[in-house]
């Protein structure tokens, strides 16, 4: 098992920047692909992005595409999303989650995930 805590949500004017981490419990953090999810009020949870258990692979929506990075530092067992030029429409609250295994084509669906943090706010202000 893994236990998942986010942090480092806020409100940030748009066009800014904000870094979120998922801190993560246990020894075996390299063992699962991570993901990061964000839920806006009213809507699905969608995916951001998400990387491979070595850090080597990694998958964004198009929608974040050239502005988010999603990185991992397993020493630290600690997952990373730094968000730049950041919009209004990026305002929702964001849950990091991890898998054991998973197949690349289903990094993007939530439902596949097994451990989910508790989420942290972002907003964006126009």
């Amino acid at each position: 098992q893994v236990q998942l805590v986010e942090s480092g949500g806020g409100l940030v004017q748009a066009g800014g920047s904000l870094r979120l981490s998922c801190a993560a419990s246990g020894r075996t953090f390299s063992s699962y692909a991570m993901g990061w999810f964000r839920q806006a009020p009213g809507k699905e949870r969608e995916f951001v992005a998400a990387i491979s258990r070595s850090g080597t692979n990694t998958y964004y929506a198009d929608s974040v595409k050239g502005r988010f990075t999603i990185s991992r530092d397993n020493a630290k067992i600690t997952l990373y999303l730094q968000m730049n030029s950041l919009k209004p429409e990026d305002t929702a609250v964001y849950y990091c989650a991890a898998v054991p295994i998973i197949a690349t084509m289903a990094l993007r669906i939530s439902d596949e995930y097994d451990y989910w943090g508790q989420g942290t706010q972002v907003t964006v202000s126009s």
